[in-house]
């Protein structure tokens, strides 16, 4: 057996056992931060549909049984876990990049966009930015950039569950208006279902052109 696989192994088990914990804010709190936004993002690598951003500011005295990773929930536990979290949170904003704006300039600076605008929409200024995957520059603001820190960090996890839930409504409203393409099922992202959609009924104005599986479907479907 490769010597390495059991590590890997390992690794994932861990990322897959890990709950969020205060620890990373507990640290800053120390170091005389108030207001710690955890930021996390919903739909980068969807189909179709737009990239939502959340930053979430936690009190001190938060407290939510079973916060965690939003893709680790079910949507039920997510749609109350999302009030939970709007009605305790010191402050939360959201920020919305359209399909043409993700088209334009790439998923990549879209990312950054959505993240970095979701911190400046708060009300409250954060001091101090914990930020899930992607290292950003914030101005002033110093942040921190942690891999999986949806997993690990309460505020992050809150981010996740906000930007999710925000995304997935959208999606379910998209679904009114285009019922052929079952957004409200898939959410937009790469399932058998939609691809038999596209090849039935091709692209809707809520397709990312940019993809390279949307290229791909639409070429086939042009034959």
């Amino acid at each position: 057996m490769n010597p390495g696989f059991g590590m890997i192994q390992n690794l994932i088990y861990t990322i897959g056992m890990t709950k969020p914990t205060w620890r990373e804010e507990k640290k800053l709190w120390k170091k005389g931060y108030r207001f710690i936004a955890g930021v996390d993002e919903a739909g980068r690598g969807a189909w179709a549909g737009p990239l939502v951003a959340a930053a979430v500011i936690l009190p001190k005295n938060f407290k939510a049984l079973g916060l965690n990773d939003s893709k680790k929930l079910t949507p039920a536990k997510r749609e109350k876990l999302f009030s939970i979290i709007l009605q305790h949170a010191v402050d939360w904003a959201t920020s919305v990049i359209s399909v043409a704006d993700i088209d334009a300039h790439g998923v990549g600076l879209a990312n950054r966009r959505a993240l970095r605008n979701s911190v400046g929409n708060l009300q409250k200024r954060a001091d101090h930015v914990l930020v899930d995957g992607f290292a950003i520059d914030y101005g002033p603001t110093p942040s921190q950039r942690i891999v999986h820190g949806d997993a690990k960090v309460m505020s992050i996890a809150a981010a996740s569950i906000i930007a999710k839930v925000t995304r997935d409504r959208m999606m379910v409203d998209a679904h009114t208006k285009y019922p052929q393409y079952h957004f409200h099922a898939h959410k937009g992202y790469g399932t058998e279902l939609h691809r038999q959609a596209l090849y039935k009924y091709g692209l809707s104005p809520l397709h990312r052109r940019s993809y390279l599986p949307i290229k791909l479907i639409a070429a086939k479907s042009m034959r």
